[in-house]
């Protein structure tokens, strides 16, 4: 049996599965992360609970790993694999970037639950990339090796936030003055939705409704429902940045096998992102929109494909011995 989880900045998901059965969790629980004082935590009551017969760990966690430990971006959070090893009996503990975890998991995503933004050309080899707005922003790729999709991790969601307009330049420029450097995941993020009202209404003169009500999920509500403007015109530059920053990340991999957009955002913002604006950032490439027209981009419905990938490290980690 394999215990697995997808440990973000607002919730942790642990699961069972069994080595044979990569995307059926035996059992599965969900903690709101930052009420918990750690991984080991939230694993040793999950243990505790259902009392697996473990061979193996794997942890796709929001951060970068670096000799088995990570120090979480968003939670005050230090994992260790020999740690969490030593707690679970000395089974192996495997720690990967969360990002590097979903790229893992998207080759078993059936086709009903991914959303196509632009077709592309389906089925060509070649790179892939995965970019994924939660509570930040990760990024990373599917090296083809000629014969299969190798994942590898980056920490590109926090290079340099590249303004495009006008209103990007004013908005680079606000965000300046009160985070000092501005990365991608201080706008392609919750908080980053956040940042971008705060903008609108704050240098642009937006009026604010009433009540905004409890950060972005509220914006969202509001922009989805159009009963405020200004929150419509905050997830309008989202979406359109999002596009863009997709765009990105095709170009720097190569990535003609197609851009997978995971993340719990995506979902939750599907019309949006369906209604023209992402694709037309995602090709505003100058030369190479042409390019990126063949390039396939589809989200990622189903929300435990990074449990997915981290069972099937840990499955493909216990039979390479």
């Amino acid at each position: 049996m394999l215990l697995c989880g997808d440990i973000g900045g607002t919730k942790t998901t642990l699961a069972l599965f069994a080595v044979d059965r990569l995307h059926e969790p035996l059992a599965l629980a969900t903690y709101a992360s930052r009420e918990a004082p750690g991984l080991d935590a939230i694993v040793a009551g999950f243990v505790a609970r259902e009392r697996p017969r473990l061979e193996a760990a794997c942890f796709g966690i929001a951060g970068p790993v670096l000799d088995g430990r990570v120090e979480t971006t968003n939670l005050p959070w230090v994992v260790e694999s020999t740690a969490l090893g030593a707690e679970l009996g000395g089974v192996p503990v495997y720690l990967l970037n969360d990002l590097e975890a979903l790229a893992n998991g998207v080759g078993l995503v059936p086709e009903t639950r991914l959303a196509t933004l632009n077709a592309g050309v389906p089925g060509r080899t070649g790179n892939a990339a995965v970019i994924a707005a939660g509570t930040g922003l990760g990024e990373a790729g599917l090296a083809w090796d000629g014969e299969r999709h190798v994942p590898f991790a980056s920490e590109g969601g926090h290079a340099d936030f590249a303004p495009r307009t006008e209103q990007e330049i004013a908005l680079l420029r606000h965000l300046r003055q009160h985070l000092g450097h501005v990365s991608y995941e201080r706008v392609l993020s919750g908080p980053g939705l956040v940042h971008i009202f705060d903008f609108l209404r704050d240098v642009e003169g937006h009026a604010e409704p009433p009540a905004r009500g409890d950060g972005p999920a509220a914006i969202t509500a509001a922009a989805l429902a159009g009963h405020s403007p200004i929150a419509v015109a905050a997830l309008d530059l989202f979406v359109s940045i999002y596009g863009a920053e997709a765009g990105n990340l095709a170009l720097k991999l190569k990535a003609t096998a197609g851009v997978y957009v995971g993340g719990g955002i995506a979902p939750k913002i599907l019309p949006k992102l369906t209604d023209g604006a992402f694709r037309a950032a995602f090709l505003d490439k100058g030369r190479f929109a042409s390019f990126l027209a063949d390039v396939p981009v589809r989200v990622v419905l189903e929300e435990h494909v990074a449990l997915w990938g981290a069972a099937r490290h840990a499955a493909a980690r216990l039979a390479a011995g």
